[in-house]
């Protein structure tokens, strides 16, 4: 019996496989950005902002993508117009925009209860059930994020670690961060049908958190959170598919283990270098 080659042999997980690889990859690549620019609530926010959407779309007949998407984006750029408000905080602004559209979609569902076989799948994902299309899906957002990212390396580094200043050095902030919103949104319709509406947060942040402890250098960091989100995305469908348990749920163990391990052995080392700093003889001057 072969573990690794045994379960290739099925479709289901060949295409679950591609799939939770690249999502891995894909929400580690712009999880950077999130965490260091305190952005981590907008991810779990959008994604049950997007669940609206997507009940919008199956309930109207419109594609999945599009409509999800729009709905994404639009909520992206309420929230970034509503937090702009002095009087409202950021926190504020996307607990109202995305709490309002995921009870749309929870009414939707009472109200006509058409969506209701795939409410489960929506709100912890269905890797096992990705098709070919979804694959295309997922590829096409991975790869217009990883340009997006090269594009606009710069602007995204001036608007990360000092936004008050990027204006000055012609930065378009209003136009960067309708891209990265958009970029947001994308990213979170793409992975809804691998990890879920309640578990994308993690998959944004774990991986991301888990590189910020390994370097201070920016390019790395990204270079290190899309591998962690891919490897866990990899090894997670493996894992799950050898414990019969669900996919989406065990991808975000494994990666909040890693990012666990990690931090242990960053504490022990950061430790070990105080205590030889503090006993570390002394040389004195003598005259």
């Amino acid at each position: 019996m072969n573990l690794v080659a045994d379960p290739l042999a099925f479709e289901f997980f060949r295409q679950g496989l591609l799939a939770a690889t690249m999502v891995g990859a894909l929400c580690g690549m712009i999880g950077v950005y999130v965490i260091l620019r305190k952005m981590s609530y907008i991810g779990h926010g959008l994604s049950h902002s997007v669940f609206g959407g997507a009940v919008v779309a199956y309930v109207t007949s419109i594609n999945f993508y599009v409509g999800a998407g729009l709905w994404g984006f639009l909520s992206a750029l309420l929230i970034n117009a509503t937090a702009r408000r002095r009087k409202i905080g950021a926190d504020a602004a996307i607990g109202i925009v995305t709490t309002a559209s995921f009870a749309i979609g929870v009414a939707l569902i009472s109200k006509t209860r058409s969506f209701t076989r795939n409410f489960e799948a929506a709100l912890f994902g269905n890797v096992l059930g990705v098709t070919p299309t979804d694959l295309i899906a997922v590829a096409i957002v991975t790869g217009m994020v990883a340009l997006f990212i090269g594009l606009f390396y710069k602007q995204l580094l001036f608007l990360t670690f000092d936004p008050e200043v990027a204006p000055i050095y012609g930065v378009r902030v209003g136009l960067v961060d309708s891209l990265f919103a958009l970029a947001m949104a994308a990213t979170i319709v793409a992975s809804i049908n691998v990890v879920g509406v309640t578990l994308i947060a993690a998959t944004l942040v774990i991986p991301a958190s888990t590189a910020r402890l390994l370097t201070d250098s920016f390019g790395r960091m990204i270079g290190y959170s899309t591998l962690l989100g891919a490897a866990a995305g990899l090894l997670g469908m493996y894992v799950s598919y050898w414990l019969d348990v669900s996919s989406g749920a065990t991808i975000v163990l494994l990666e909040a283990a890693v990012f666990a391990v990690i931090s242990l052995v960053v504490a022990l080392r950061q430790r070990e270098t105080s205590w030889e700093r503090d006993h570390q003889p002394r040389v004195l001057d003598t005259l």
